[in-house]
């Protein structure tokens, strides 16, 4: 197996400075960091709602914007838990595990796309990775590759590399946008267990079907938000209920 792709280092490297600031602070007292001029802004009902409201937004002379209109998406089938990303650690009322069917709430850097068409419309600086059958993103909290995209030198032959694969001709997974939960730093693996495999991807059945954790969205409305997304602005991604999303707004100087 090869190591995962050269693209993510810079995002991995940024995520562990700003996991080090914020197991320093209090959720009361952390903010987003100044430099993020883009926030896709993710809210629910209640920790157990599996639908989301979803804009992005940017920030311009310290007034944040709308750049999207809000479009109505999918969460995990059991609604939200705490996930691992650039905010406070939290962990009521509940902590994100793998296969708890939970979307990770928080604040988490936004990555790179993935999808199987040869281009995507998107800004230059977003890396894009076509996929492949030799393409893998591992959810097997036992591998040392947990959480991560591996790139395979031979067509895949085991039962383990076969249920890794990302192409699996199943359109809503055609095309996807990586949320940074519980990512693999230069210094440190992801956390077992944890929960792996966090998307932006096409909703499935026009919006009748919750997911098993990824924010999916109708396919214009995923592809106009892969469009607009600008790595040199440090797009993030802000996931939260309604109600916890407006106990923090000013504290955390959200949209």
């Amino acid at each position: 197996m090869q190591a995962i792709t050269k693209q993510r280092i810079t995002i991995d490297t940024m995520r562990w400075l700003f996991i080090l600031l914020s197991l320093t602070l209090p959720i009361s007292a952390w903010q987003l960091p100044q430099q993020s001029r883009q926030v896709v802004v993710g809210t629910a009902k209640s920790w157990n709602s599996s639908y989301v409201t979803v804009t992005l937004y940017e920030r311009k002379d310290n007034q944040w914007k709308a750049l999207t209109a809000s479009v109505t998406g999918r969460l995990g089938k059991s609604g939200l838990a705490w996930g691992r990303g650039i905010h406070p650690y939290q962990s009521k009322p509940y902590l994100k595990r793998e296969g708890d069917k939970r979307a990770p709430a928080g604040v988490f850097q936004i990555g790179g796309a993935y999808g199987v068409h040869k281009s995507i419309k998107k800004h230059r600086s977003l890396p894009y990775t076509q996929v492949t059958t030799r393409d893998l993103w591992v959810e097997d909290s036992s591998s040392p590759y947990y959480n991560r995209h591996l790139r395979l030198n031979h067509e895949p032959s085991t039962t383990w590399e076969k249920k890794a694969q990302m192409r699996q001709n199943d359109y809503p997974h055609s095309l996807k946008l990586y949320i940074g939960h519980n990512t693999a730093t230069p210094k440190t693996k992801a956390k077992p267990n944890a929960g792996s495999a966090i998307f932006f991807h096409i909703w499935r059945n026009g919006g009748k079907s919750a997911t098993a954790g990824c924010t999916t969205l109708p396919e214009a409305q995923l592809r106009l938000l892969i469009s607009k997304i600008d790595p040199n602005k440090s797009p993030l991604y802000v996931l939260l209920p309604q109600a916890e999303y407006q106990k923090l707004k000013a504290d955390w100087k959200l949209p």
